[in-house]
């Protein structure tokens, strides 16, 4: 049976309650769309397979409860993350301005070289924005972040930010993956090389190199 997938990468979904981490999931993985949601208890998970630059992607992406009762136990996902979403809504200046207070523990709780994107939610609601565009890419420009806005209800960015995170982990994971090549590439050339060896000489199998 073939490879489901080449490598497994956590991600993670961190900032207030109701910023609508749990709707980019949901949109992401299932392609679905919830106007209301019950707030996240603890933490939950979905997983997608994507691939990138021709590497089949297992993404493993922790949903987490933004409220300050479960902050212990979400906490403890941090250091098991190669990549970690930071979600504002722009139309709440209170939850972007606690991006600072989640960046601080990321830096405090992660591995180092984690990768980080910002990710202002919610951009189809114009007409209620309290956060600039410019604002969030300035922060995210200070904390050397890539930044996305983003909708879950009309799915602007949502692929091409998971993406991007993904591309990130995997350029910060370049060695492993090299190896992971080089490996896939040898187990090819003994697949071609057992296959070979199952035919008769013969004229048509002349001009194969010898692997011995």
């Amino acid at each position: 049976m073939a490879k489901q997938y080449d490598v497994l990468f956590r991600l993670l979904l961190i900032g207030d309650s109701g910023v609508g981490k749990t709707c980019l999931l949901c949109r992401f993985t299932d392609n679905e769309f919830h106007s209301s949601h019950i707030s996240t208890i603890g933490v939950d998970f979905k997983m997608k397979t994507i691939e990138v630059d021709g590497i089949k992607v297992r993404i493993q992406i922790w949903d987490t409860a933004g409220q300050e009762r479960y902050q212990t136990i979400t906490k403890q996902y941090y250091r098991r993350a190669q990549g970690i979403f930071l979600v504002y809504d722009i139309s709440s200046e209170r939850s972007y301005q606690h991006i600072m207070k989640w960046v601080s523990d990321v830096d405090e709780y992660a591995p180092e070289g984690v990768q980080k994107i910002l990710i202002g939610n919610k951009a189809d609601e114009e007409q209620k924005r309290q956060v600039g565009r410019e604002q969030g890419q300035q922060l995210a420009k200070e904390y050397g972040m890539d930044f996305y806005e983003t909708s879950a209800c009309t799915n602007l960015n949502i692929k091409e930010s998971f993406t991007r995170l993904t591309e990130l982990v995997l350029q910060a994971h370049r060695k492993e993956l090299d190896g992971l090549r080089t490996r896939a590439s040898h187990e090819l050339a003994l697949a071609e090389l057992e296959e070979d060896e199952g035919k008769p000489e013969g004229p048509a199998n002349s001009s194969k190199a010898c692997w011995c």
